[in-house]
């Protein structure tokens, strides 16, 4: 599966780090390299729980919490595209072996007074 668009059944869940602003630099271009810009982040996780979903128990889920900090630590480098950051994002959710695939989106909102420019991904785990 690799959209994961049929995502679905138990112990299945989608759970989302929906709009995180972060600053950094991000881009090719003299400013972009020069000063930190508005970057937002929209991750989906796609999460598989077998036979024992988390129910309403905190320590069975995953941990959304990681992917907020290791976005924010990753935001302290500087990435040329947006392709580039939206792949580490990607690794970086892979890190809890339950998450069977991620959507990663990056926008920068503030590059045209008209329009934002963004990349999107879907990857499944490889392990």
């Amino acid at each position: 599966m690799s959209d994961f668009s049929t995502w679905h059944g138990a112990g299945r869940y989608a759970t989302i780090l929906d709009g995180l602003d972060v600053v950094m630099r991000l881009g090719i271009h003299p400013e972009e390299v020069a000063r930190p810009q508005r970057v937002r982040l929209t991750v989906t996780l796609y999460v598989d729980y077998r036979d024992a979903p988390p129910g309403d128990d905190i320590a069975a889920a995953v941990d959304y919490d990681f992917v907020r900090t290791g976005i924010r630590a990753l935001a302290e480098r500087h990435f040329h595209l947006q392709e580039a950051l939206c792949e580490a994002v990607a690794a970086l959710c892979f890190a809890d072996r339950r998450v069977r695939g991620v959507r990663v989106r990056s926008v920068k909102p503030d590059i045209y007074p008209d329009a934002s420019i963004g990349c999107e991904i879907v990857r499944a785990n490889p392990d």
